[in-house]
């Protein structure tokens, strides 16, 4: 009996030993299909009824709008928008004039987070009867951000269309500590994605208004033209 006691406690040593090596390796296995998500080029071309922009950097405002532009969509929603900032402020720090385009953007002032902006997007797609999105957002976001464009738009053909912003150009943004932080906490973002635990704090409701609205009387008059 007393020979049995001492062997417990290794027999639960060994077992938690082997749990944690298990965990370790599902999340390192997890976390290396993530990267392979992550890493997919945008398409050579694409078309869809619409383009949804999250906001975060200004080169997927630029994209947007040049994707807007180019004729791959009639709409554009530009999601998570903060502050007072106006298309033409959005426009100003992509370096693109957004003035021709505004009776065709909508801006989103409630999503406070990706959920939010999934929400978001399926209460326009509604109202704008779209069953056909091109989605925007920085390669790293992409893999969560379609985890919950496809729960709240089950029913919309998705395009992703990941940019790379400049500091994470070239491989060696990857290979540096501040990249490998950015995609280890991006990776656990999107676990709790697909878990569905960002549901569980839903934040404000959606709140959509037309570019043209706040870019003045002119902007709100050619919208009505169109």
């Amino acid at each position: 009996m007393s020979g049995a006691a001492p062997r417990r406690p290794r027999r639960l040593a060994v077992l938690l030993g082997r749990a944690l090596a298990l965990v370790a390796a599902l999340w390192l296995g997890g976390f290396a299909w993530f990267l392979v998500l992550a890493a997919r080029p945008a398409p050579s071309h694409a078309h869809a009824q619409g383009i949804v922009a999250l906001t975060g950097g200004a080169d997927r405002v630029r994209t947007a709008l040049r994707l807007l532009a180019a004729g791959a969509a009639r709409r554009l929603l530009v999601s998570g928008i903060g502050g007072g900032a106006g298309l033409a402020d959005l426009g100003r720090r992509a370096g693109f004039d957004p003035a021709p385009l505004a009776p065709r953007v909508t801006l989103g002032r409630g999503a406070a987070s990706t959920f939010g902006n999934a929400e978001e997007a399926a209460a326009w797609a509604r109202a704008k009867h779209i069953r056909s999105l091109i989605l925007v957002t920085a390669f790293y976001h992409m893999p969560r951000a379609e985890t919950e464009f496809r729960r709240a738009l089950p029913d919309v053909r998705l395009v992703p269309w990941p940019v790379r912003p400049p500091g994470m150009r070239r491989l060696d943004g990857l290979a540096s500590w501040t990249g490998a932080r950015l995609m280890g906490e991006e990776y656990m973002k999107f676990l709790a994605a697909h878990l569905g635990l960002t549901a569980l704090v839903p934040g404000p409701p959606p709140r959509l208004v037309p570019a043209s609205l706040e870019a003045g009387p002119g902007s709100a008059h050619a919208a009505r033209r169109g």
